[in-house]
């Protein structure tokens, strides 16, 4: 194993830091949101094949043209799943972390101008 491994996978180890949230909070929380729809593996992305990977579908195999029901779990994401969410957060000012994929933002100006206003 080398000694000189240049990332940190030990921290602080056994001897955690005392610390002292705002509001004596017990917990600090981050929300992460990917968001991907439209991103996917598409024939209509000039992919070969229908996403497989990153779907409800287990063992989903890749399909040489459109694959309608892997299409409508994304589609769903940034038609409505996106903004319940977006709406929830806002109402209740939480602050979230957006992993957003170029392509599928791109494919949406809508979500994209929202998540820049939030």
């Amino acid at each position: 194993m080398k000694k000189n491994y240049p990332r940190n996978m030990i921290g602080y180890g056994s001897k955690t830091p005392s610390i002292k949230w705002p509001n004596s909070a017990k917990l600090a929380l981050q929300i992460v949101l990917n968001y991907e729809e439209g991103s996917e593996n598409c024939v209509l992305h000039g992919d070969k094949t229908s996403e497989t990977f990153l779907s409800e579908i287990i063992g989903a195999q890749p399909i040489k043209g459109r694959h309608i029901n892997m299409e409508s779990f994304y589609e769903f994401g940034s038609r409505r799943g996106f903004w319940r969410l977006h709406e929830l957060f806002q109402e209740k000012k939480i602050p979230i972390t957006i992993f957003g994929v170029g392509m599928a933002l791109e494919r949406n100006k809508d979500v994209c101008d929202a998540m820049k206003k939030a």
